[in-house]
């Protein structure tokens, strides 16, 4: 359940252009039981803020909800807003986010 197992596997996301749901995340790095989506949800919260403050695509936009039509939740896009990130058009927000963590991947 640790942070740097979270990133590990978001920078192996990037690596190999492909997402990752959020239950199949949360088994990946350990968190189990009751809340673990609520759990892993913080975790990533605080990532996207460490991410804005140093200017860089937010890692989260590789993690997908089940019902979300191949986008992050809801919550994504919200926190995203609070941090200061025009979220107007979520699609193109959420592209965006992915083809530059996909490039800086390498």
């Amino acid at each position: 359940m640790s942070d740097p197992c979270l990133r590990a596997v978001l920078a192996d996301c990037a690596r190999t252009r492909r997402y990752v749901t959020y239950g199949a995340l949360a088994e990946q790095i350990g968190l189990d039981g009751a809340g673990r989506i609520t759990r892993l949800t913080t975790m990533l919260e605080a990532l996207m803020v460490e991410d804005t403050v140093a200017g860089q695509p937010l890692r989260a936009a590789l993690v997908l909800g089940r019902a979300s039509a191949g986008l992050p939740a809801r919550g994504f896009f919200l926190k995203a807003q609070e941090l200061g990130h025009d979220v107007s058009d979520p699609v193109a927000f959420h592209q965006t986010q992915v083809a530059a963590l996909f490039t800086a991947a390498g």
